[in-house]
């Protein structure tokens, strides 16, 4: 499967109790959806493997699963550290006006004067709105995330968003 129709979504990040359960951090929101994206595709170093998501849950900042196959806590260790990804066809389709950030990334950045920025390397959620953080060489700008005062057009076709925004900032 191309890379591209696949979105990265967490990590198993350790175990969790004793019967085999893992814990994850999620990129999605709220964090608890991960366990509604199953099967998820894993993958760490050059190994990649397809899990069937049993059963999971919140559990306090964290989410727990349990995966098909592993019952026992050693089992379980060994998936630490493994990325979670799931294919973009699981994804639900977005409204008008909306996007998942894996869209965003890799989008060309440009004033709403030609100007080229670079390109948005990924973003970050500041809970007041989130902030594209565009890369062109050593420079790097942190652009609000603000439909309509600072994004102008996004354009998923053409792989641009055209921003107001002062090159210079």
């Amino acid at each position: 499967m191309p890379e591209c129709e696949l979105i990265s979504v967490g990590e198993i990040s350790g175990v969790f109790g004793i019967k085999g359960w893992l814990k994850v951090y999620s990129l999605t929101d709220p964090r608890e959806n991960i366990v509604t994206y199953s099967p998820w595709l894993i993958k760490k170093g050059n190994e990649t493997k397809e899990v069937i998501i049993v059963d999971g849950k919140r559990q306090g900042k964290t989410v727990v699963v349990c995966i098909e196959g592993v019952s026992d806590r050693d089992v379980a260790a060994t998936y630490s550290g493994w990325k979670i990804f799931i294919k973009r066809s699981q994804l639900p389709e977005t409204k008008e006006g909306e996007y998942y950030w894996a869209d965003l990334v890799g989008l060309r950045v440009a004033t709403v004067l030609g100007v080229e920025l670079g390109k948005v390397d990924h973003l970050i959620e500041t809970g007041a709105n989130d902030v594209l953080v565009v890369i062109d060489g050593e420079q790097e700008r942190l652009i609000p995330f603000l439909q309509g005062p600072t994004i102008k057009k996004i354009d998923l076709k053409d792989n641009l968003m055209i921003v107001d925004w002062d090159p210079d900032f």
